[in-house]
């Protein structure tokens, strides 16, 4: 092969540290290239806010790599952007004489010797929070440029003082500059030196391996255990731990397997309040293990992918170029639904599932058949509250599991409208019409929509198809002799702002004229129609004297009652006092899953054909009202 062209930034440290790279292998012979990176280009750009570009200091350098100008390119190692470009690679990874951060000062004072309010500049957010936790009372500012140029801000006075890494300093030979080695933890990759490539470059991955730590690290599996019983991780997980150098678990396995295995065991189990910390520190674990070369096992309960943390595992293990192995396992929903010989999912009952956090202070609620909740134990309560508030119905079945498939397991029933916080932990909630599959044949289970405004009963499911909007409008002219009310929505509306003026109060039905006691009127002065509909209404009215009728009501009512009134000898006048829409985000459910379906009014049967485009047979549809069962025949008559 001849000569290795490379690729390098232009500043002094870059071109000592393409020396100290090929200082290693005296048997190639290469060229140098040096050129000015973005980040170079762009030292207004500060590195503590995190908005920097990731490749700002690699991007001319991939681009030489991919475009044939170069074979291999060489950096600090923590200046690589995650992921790297997916044509390129790291094919050789040389170790750290030194790690540490160090502070140059002007005087050469320490930390704790400068005045507060001194200027610290440094290019590093993990820097920043370091200075922080020793000295608060220090002023924090992003700092750019070589290592020589910050250097001589702190010599001209611009800073108090700058923290820059040590071993930048020694390869500069600017040992004497150091005022202070922090005792911090810097980042991981700090110190190390890459060589990038091409992919598929064997020839140069070899001829750069020599003490490259690739060569020797180890890898990282992380393996579901399940459940709990041993018994359910999957072969390849088994054989991973029964070959791991090291081991680190948590309280979602079983203490007693992990005893006989023949690698190191670590607890590495969360403490309440601590996750974030911990979950730090167990990142930095699994790292120093690999870089000692162990074959290292991050076993989790359940599946490394669900709740698990395994992603950010993941990304800090690959960004620091260990290579991650993950081996799946049972998760605890699937394992739920064997102990209760149910299906999350089943034909005609439950077409959709979802696995949620339920462990956050404001559970989500998403809208699929059935729900699994992870780690809600202390949230049940308000689990089923928002479950109701969004229209689930409350006489939906709950199954919880508490130490599924372990041998003092246990499984509860209850319903949405009675879930409390009374269980044991470990527990997983499952929620949805699949669960009563344990008491029940699949065509017992019904699921009946309600169309309306407020359910009437608690095994409805509310998909309301209709809104109330407020509107403007002006109170009729004084002198009438009834007010009639044909909904609890205008009852609302009208007394947010008017009373009755004297007027005889009419009601069409018990819901309105509970709507009207609730507003302050007696219970004696209120006549009500004895059937429920408009028809009812205008019955009532032909035993009344003649005069003139007010009805607040919305803008989409039907004349049936005003000409009806009118026909019959009285003087009408209606007034808007609030609107009926479409919701703007109305909930569409799995009609494969619904066997009734409750109309409220004509609008409703309107709005359900323009959200789901038909009225599917095979549902038994119900209305409310003559008005509605009218409208709704006639409709279905325009489908033949």
């Amino acid at each position: 092969m001849g000569k290795v062209r490379v690729i390098a930034r232009e500043s002094r440290l870059s071109q000592i540290q393409v020396r100290e790279v090929m200082e290693k292998h005296p048997e190639t012979e290469y060229e140098i290239e040096v050129l000015s990176s973005y980040g170079d280009k762009h030292k207004e750009i500060s590195l503590l806010d995190g908005k920097a570009p990731a490749d700002m200091f690699t991007r001319e350098l991939d681009e030489a790599l991919i475009h044939g100008r170069a074979d291999v390119a060489i950096h600090s190692a923590k200046d690589l952007p995650y992921p790297l470009d997916e044509r390129l690679e790291v094919i050789a990874l040389y170790p750290p004489f030194d790690q540490s951060d160090s502070l140059v000062s002007k005087g050469h004072r320490t930390l704790k010797q400068l005045p507060a309010g001194s200027k610290i500049g440094t290019s590093s957010a993990v820097r920043r929070r370091g200075i922080a936790e020793i000295r608060p009372d220090l002023e924090i500012v992003s700092i750019r440029g070589c290592i020589e140029e910050r250097v001589r801000q702190v010599r001209d006075g611009e800073l108090d003082g700058a923290i820059i890494a040590t071993c930048a300093l020694r390869r500069l030979g600017m040992e004497g500059e150091i005022s202070e080695v922090l005792p911090f933890e810097t980042h991981p990759l700090q110190g190390y030196l890459a060589v990038t490539a091409l992919k598929g470059r064997q020839d140069l991955k070899e001829q750069f391996s020599g003490g490259s730590v690739l060569e020797t690290q180890g890898e990282v599996t992380l393996v579901g255990f399940g459940p709990g019983d041993p018994e359910l991780m999957t072969v390849a997980g088994a054989k991973a731990v029964e070959a791991a150098d090291i081991i680190f678990y948590d309280d979602l396995t079983d203490r007693e397997y992990i005893e006989r295995q023949k690698g190191e065991a670590v607890y590495v189990g969360k403490r309440s309040g601590k996750h974030q910390a911990e979950q730090a520190d167990i990142n930095r674990l699994l790292l120093e293990a690999a870089r000692e070369g162990k074959r290292v096992v991050r076993l989790k309960g359940g599946d490394p992918m669900m709740f698990a943390h395994a992603g950010e595992e993941i990304e800090y293990l690959q960004s620091n170029l260990v290579n991650v192995r993950v081996i799946p396992g049972v998760t605890a929903a699937s394992a739920l639904a064997a102990a209760a010989k149910i299906s999350l999912t089943h034909r005609g009952i439950s077409s959709s599932v979802s696995m949620v956090n339920g462990h956050a202070k404001q559970p989500i609620v998403p809208d699929t058949d059935t729900i699994v909740y992870y780690m809600g134990a202390s949230q049940l309560e308000e689990i089923g509250k928002r479950l109701i508030a969004e229209g689930r119905a409350e006489t939906t079945p709950v199954l919880l599991g508490y130490n599924i498939s372990r041998p003092d397991e246990k499984l509860f029933e209850t319903t949405l409208g009675q879930l409390k916080g009374d269980y044991p932990t470990p527990l997983i909630v499952l929620i949805g019409n699949v669960a009563a599959l344990r008491r029940k044949a699949a065509s017992e289970i019904e699921q009946t929509l309600y169309t309306g405004l407020s359910p009437t009963a608690p095994d409805q499911t509310h998909t309301p198809l209709i809104e109330i909007e407020s509107t403007e409008w002006e109170q009729p002219a004084e002198g009438y002799d009834y007010l009639l009310f044909t909904s609890r929505n205008a009852v609302r509306a009208w007394f947010g702002k008017a009373g009755t003026n004297g007027a005889q109060v009419v009601s069409i039905g018990t819901t309105t004229t509970a709507a009207l006691v609730e507003a302050g009127v007696a219970r004696e002065d209120i006549i009500q129609s004895d059937k429920d509909d408009s028809y009812g209404v205008i019955e009532l009215f032909w035993g009344l004297d003649r005069g003139r009728v007010v009805i607040p009501r919305s803008d989409i009512a039907l004349q049936i009652i005003p000409n009806g009134l009118r026909e019959i000898g009285y003087t009408v006048e209606t007034v808007t006092v609030y609107k009926t829409v479409m919701p703007r985000r109305p909930r569409k459910v799995n009609l494969e899953n619904v066997r009734r379906v409750v109309f409220t009014s004509p609008s409703t049967v309107d709005n359900f054909i323009k959200l789901y485009g038909e009225l599917p047979q095979g549902i038994a549809y119900e209305t409310r009202g003559r008005i509605t069962h009218n409208h709704l025949k006639n409709r279905q008559n325009e489908a033949i």
